[in-house]
């Protein structure tokens, strides 16, 4: 199937126009783009939307699929998919993974931390060197709803409930290199329906079906059982951590403003400080609240909900002084007044 010359428009494409209008900073008009296109039915609907739509926003795009070479057939998939993708005057950037972990089988189960962070790797490296400011995925609302079940079950921060956002950096540096979800208000019910529409070739991942994958088994057994009991289950989902994130965005202005005031200048100079006494006087929330945004400021970690209640806990005005050590060489002093942190 080739895409049309012409144009061609339906409700999604409005719906997704609509939205770019709205938040402009996703997809800026006449950027350059480098689409993440996996072949699954979520990535080729995302294709087929941007492509439609590049007449009105002028984008330059380019494409880029990952093969992670634990299947056989990956490597036809993805010259298949550089076929259909040239054909449509289109060009497909493509990387192997050398070395991936074991092959899927009954006693080897690759890493789903390893892939994610040898695709946003390739992602930069290929982004800088074709002078993308963008890079874009197909991430759904459904993906979003699995992420945040997945989140409050291990007891994640609400920061981390605030999952999969619209737009975030991906990289920093000279040029900051943005990643963008464009998608995030479509379902995965919605981008099947699309390819159906628009007669769009889909390359399915049987690994998609493995149970051993916990996204896979909130895919499956989760979800559907949510749905069944409140049809439209995902999509709230995914509209309350959307919410989460205007939430957090603006509490930590506040919470900013707050540590401007915790301040403390008894410390050295340009030594990141607190007053020790005033955060311990504020309600065990706000303690938490600002002690989390502190330490992510200056150290750049993110404390888990347990440790961050022990160091909480060890900071109370009636424990002694004391020091923690935080990893990556930061360490955490504290005296009767004032507690501040050692760079590495």
């Amino acid at each position: 199937m080739i895409l049309p010359s012409g144009p061609r428009w339906s409700p999604d494409h409005l719906r997704l126009h609509r939205q770019l209008r709205r938040h402009p900073e996703l997809l800026p008009a006449g950027a350059t783009l480098l689409l993440a296109v996996s072949g699954g039915q979520d990535s080729m609907a995302m294709l087929a939307l941007l492509h439609d739509l590049q007449r009105l926003h002028h984008w330059r795009l380019l494409l880029w699929h990952g093969d992670h070479r634990w299947r056989p057939e990956s490597g036809r998939q993805a010259a298949e998919l550089a076929a259909w993708t040239a054909a449509q005057g289109l060009t497909l950037h493509i990387d192997r993974w050398e070395q991936p972990p074991a092959a899927p089988n009954a006693t080897a189960q690759p890493s789903e931390d390893a892939a994610r962070a040898w695709r946003y790797g390739q992602l930069e490296a290929r982004a800088r060197q074709l002078g993308a400011s963008h890079v874009v995925t197909a991430h759904t609302a459904s993906d979003r709803a699995e992420t945040l079940l997945l989140h409050l079950a291990r007891g994640s921060h609400r920061r981390g409930l605030a999952s999969l956002r619209r737009l975030r950096p991906l990289a920093d540096g000279p040029s900051p290199l943005l990643l963008a979800r464009p998608l995030l208000t479509f379902s995965r019910s919605d981008t099947g329906r699309l390819c159906a529409q628009l007669d769009l070739p889909v390359w399915h991942d049987p690994s998609n079906n493995d149970r051993r994958y916990s996204r896979n088994r909130i895919r499956a057994e989760v979800l559907p059982v949510l749905e069944a009991l409140h049809p439209g289950a995902a999509a709230r989902i995914s509209a309350q951590a959307e919410r989460l994130v205007d939430e957090v965005d603006s509490g930590s202005e506040l919470v900013d403003l707050a540590l401007q005031a915790l301040g403390s200048t008894s410390a050295p100079q340009a030594t990141p400080a607190l007053q020790r006494r005033l955060l311990v006087a504020l309600t065990p929330a706000n303690q938490r609240q600002l002690l989390h945004r502190w330490l992510e400021h200056h150290t750049g970690q993110v404390l888990a909900a347990r440790p961050l209640e022990d160091l909480r806990q060890r900071l109370q005005s009636d424990q002694a002084p004391g020091s923690a050590q935080l990893g990556a060489g930061w360490q955490l002093r504290w005296d009767r007044p004032t507690l501040w942190l050692d760079p590495p």
